[in-house]
């Protein structure tokens, strides 16, 4: 009898530990691979990272076509755009010259 009153005494002095252990185990597993773990943050810094590249390259278009519809208002018009322009829209070419279409250009 003595052998198993001590038993019991140091199986209850090691449920507080275990549940503890069990419970830090368990928030730690879920602080790494949860829904809001650390890998789901590493990803979701990934796509942002590449959706901010992304951005800088369709700005950067941006910018580039804004500059070439600015030179075709009508107070500031360059004469060179707007007949590079009317020629590829309207097929338009003088008999003595070659045309060659860039498509990437477009």
């Amino acid at each position: 009898m003595g052998l198993a009153r001590e038993l019991r005494r140091h199986a209850r002095a090691a449920i507080a530990p275990f549940f503890c252990v069990v419970a830090i185990a368990y928030f730690g597993v879920h602080y790494v691979q949860g829904d809001r773990g650390l890998i789901a943050y590493l990803r979701l810094s990934e796509q942002v990272a590449s959706a901010e590249q992304r951005l800088a390259v369709l700005r950067s278009e941006r910018e580039r076509v804004e500059h070439r519809v600015g030179l075709l208002k009508p107070d500031r018009l360059d004469r060179d755009l707007l007949e590079e322009r009317a020629r590829a829209v309207l097929g338009y070419a003088a008999k003595n010259e070659v045309v060659l279409f860039d498509r990437a250009a477009r």
